[in-house]
């Protein structure tokens, strides 16, 4: 906390980086957020945060609960409020009696005290902190602010006093105390505007916060409590009553309900939930009751998974934020010298005739130039855009995933699960002898282990069986291919046609011609043998998710390549193809075949992203430009990918992809913006156009500007929202 500009924040982060044991910092001015990676065995949290705070900084480490955080946030933005009003207060009868009541007796005197009033009592900040960091060297815009108004109101002060000096010049002895009082109030106005807008830009992380309820009701030797959620430990039992939010994450114990997950799957028919079944902290239950056992509780719960990838996205730096850190860390001492070289021009062109002229010139440039709004141009865009992100069910982890999204020209997805509903479905068999129960139990026993979406249908399809598990002699697992294990020296097997090449089994010619059906239907296949003898085929079905259509079109329509990669056969690949529209289809493949696609497609100049959710799609999601997760995959697809679509709906692709372009078009705005601002405000606030109509900008006016171009960038980030 306690960072005025870009410049604030670039101070923090050099700050950081140059001590022992730093890897890598950042800070995010618009988030007030500062990232870091470091080691523990050299340097120590506590040694950072005494290290921001000997910069003149407050640094709040996560360990401080998230309530504490807010809280904070909340008394700065009252305290700041309060300041603003204030000047305000005083700023009114300042400008009346600067500009009507300027004859009055003893007018000169009351301005000094109200000007006075308002720079120190109201505006202290700014003094302290731009003199502080004046004196290390890194001067930033509260030194500005403190320079321009305090060479205004010295100079006011002086001819308050000693009116006749510039008399007997021949010049009159301007007053400036309404500008410096006037400045700062404006400023003031401009911080408090800009900490509500970045306040507004956070609102999706409070949003999800508010989805954890504060307290739970815990049960205890058959007694219920209610305390607050912070002193629940795993394996608590918890009672839930119809229409409240689950606290926690964890294993229905007793009882069974229905339960509104729409929070986190995008799902609006609630789920229903029996002993043994998962549930989530911030879901909500309907109208059953049910006892749980906690098994993540406080930043274990995937909620607060969800705010905290969500939160370090928002702190994290665009590859764009850049240049505009690179300028504002050399801004505030170029605009010191563009003031004294206005200040010097002026008395050369116009003598000392011009010293009033020079005087107004010099502060008007060190009141309008901020690198607030250069500082601010990039993070707030992608703020809410990360939030809005959360608020659809696209989780973003960083902020290069937002920004590289919208660039990318190729999309290579995967079939099942993408594509797919992703809950295959046993639609026939073909044993080529009547089902032993040792086979059955050795099948069971062999998809149990799997972790392939394939198992769990053969699972399913075999509960009512009566096959059974055992401990095998030995189990492999072949990525890409199937699954195998030894009984009594003879290597059962489970997979592929791959794997059953690999076993040189020969299919029967019946059995290949029901094959063949089975394929020009689009079905996947198991095969199922011992040793190098088929004993079993298996036809699975799994049906194109209704929205895959749509959006495979609007992809193609916004000039992106679908390319389809799978590892099932290439007849039904084909056919999911033929009606996707997709033009562009490998079948087969093995998870390093994926990745070296991408590596081909990548090398004839491509830009392109992968969509996947199994641990097969892990290296080729690795590989991509952007990688990208289906919620419903596994934790290691999930962890990989860069986004993750919590829905596992295709057409929230569209929407990120969407969301991603509209962030990126509002970062060049803001950035375009700022530099327009600087480039054409200064050499206004110069006084160029003065020898060609007469025009000179008033300190006010200038103050004014800045105070609202920061405001400006934030209001067009805003928008962000309302965008459809």
């Amino acid at each position: 906390m306690g960072m005025g500009c870009a410049g604030c924040a670039n101070t923090v982060e050099d700050t950081v980086k140059q001590l022992a044991g730093i890897e890598s910092a950042s800070v995010n001015f618009a988030s007030a957020m500062l990232t870091v990676s470091y080691r523990p065995d050299v340097i120590t949290l506590e040694t950072i945060q005494l290290a921001v705070q000997d910069a003149g900084y407050q640094l709040i480490t996560e360990n401080h609960p998230m309530e504490a955080r807010e809280e904070m946030n909340r008394r700065y933005y009252r305290k700041l409020k309060r300041q603003t009003i204030g000047a305000w207060v005083l700023s009114v009868p300042l400008l009346l009696l600067g500009m009507v009541f300027m004859h009055l007796p003893y007018v000169h005197e009351i301005m000094m005290v109200l000007s006075f009033s308002i720079m120190l009592g109201f505006g202290r900040s700014f003094y302290i902190n731009g003199t502080r960091h004046a004196l290390r060297g890194n001067p930033n815009m509260d030194t500005l602010v403190a320079l321009s108004t305090s060479i205004a109101f010295l100079f006011s002060l002086f001819n308050t006093f000693y009116p006749r000096f510039l008399s007997a010049e021949g010049m009159s002895p301007q007053i400036y105390y309404e500008s410096a009082g006037i400045i700062v109030a404006f400023i003031l106005l401009g911080k408090l505007l800009e900490e509500r807008a970045k306040n507004s830009a956070a609102s999706a992380i409070r949003g999800l916060m508010g989805l954890q309820p504060p307290t739970a009701c815990r049960v205890v030797d058959g007694k219920e409590e209610y305390v607050a959620i912070a002193l629940l430990h795993t394996g608590d039992l918890i009672q839930v009553r119809p229409g409240e939010k689950i606290p926690v994450d964890g294993l229905v114990e007793k009882g069974c309900s229905s339960v509104d997950e729409s929070m986190l799957s995008g799902e609006a028919i609630p789920a229903e939930k029996n002993p043994g079944d998962k549930v989530w902290a911030g879901t909500i239950n309907q109208k059953g009751a049910f006892t749980l056992r906690a098994t993540g509780v406080g930043e274990a719960t995937v909620l607060a998974q969800i705010v905290r990838t969500v939160q370090e996205a928002q702190g994290s730096k665009a590859p764009v934020q850049r240049l505009a850190d690179k300028i504002s860390r050399v801004f505030v001492p170029a605009v010191v010298l563009t003031s004294v070289l206005t200040f010097i021009i002026w008395l050369l062109a116009g003598g000392m005739s011009a010293f009033p002229y020079a005087l107004l010139s010099a502060v008007s440039v060190l009141v309008i130039a901020c690198p607030c709004a250069l500082g601010l141009a990039t993070p707030t865009a992608l703020m809410v855009g990360l939030g809005k992100a959360a608020r659809q069910h696209i989780l973003i982890k960083d902020a290069y995933a937002l920004e590289n999204l919208c660039r990318i020209d190729t999309l290579v997805m995967d079939k099942t699960g993408t594509l797919t509903e992703g809950v295959p479905r046993v639609v026939d068999s073909y044993w080529l002898s009547e089902p032993d129960v040792c086979y059955l139990d050795i099948l069971y026993t062999a998809e149990m282990k799997s972790e392939h979406p394939f198992a769990s249908a053969i699972l399913d399809w075999m509960k009512d069986s009566g096959a059974s598990v055992f401990e095998p002699e030995h189990f492999c697992s072949t990525t890409g291919r199937g699954v195998s294990l030894q009984l009594k020296g003879v290597t059962y097997w489970a997979g592929n046609r791959a794997m059953l090449e690999s076993f040189h089994t020969v299919v029967p010619a019946n059995v290949e011609k029901q094959v063949e059906q089975w394929i020009s239907k689009g079905y996947s296949l198991v095969f199922y043998g011992g040793g190098t003898v088929l004993l079993a085929v298996i036809a699975i079905s799994d049906n194109l998710r209704p929205t895959s259509y749509t959006a495979v079109k609007e992809l193609q329509q916004n000039g992106i390549d679908i390319h389809l990669l799978t590892g099932d056969s290439i007849q039904s690949a084909r056919i999911a193809a033929e009606e996707l529209g997709i033009s562009y289809v490998r079948a087969g493949v093995l998870p390093g075949e994926k990745e070296d696609y991408i590596k081909a497609l990548q090398a004839t100049g491509k830009k392109v992203a992968m969509v996947g959710d199994g641990i097969n799609d892990s290296q080729a999601l690795a590989r991509a430009d952007v990688s990208i997760a289906m919620g419903k995959g596994t934790d290691i697809a999930m962890d990989v990918a860069m986004l993750t679509l919590m829905t596992s709906d295709p057409l929230l692709l569209t929407n990120a992809i969407r969301l991603s372009r509209q962030t990126v078009l509002l970062i060049r705005q803001n950035l375009f913006w700022a530099f327009v601002f600087n480039l054409t405000g200064i050499p206004l606030a110069a006084g160029v156009l003065y020898p060609a109509c007469g025009l000179l900008l008033n300190p006010m006016i200038a103050g004014a500007a800045m105070a609202f171009s920061s405001v400006a960038v934030v209001a067009n980030s805003l928008r962000l929202k309302f965008m459809n």
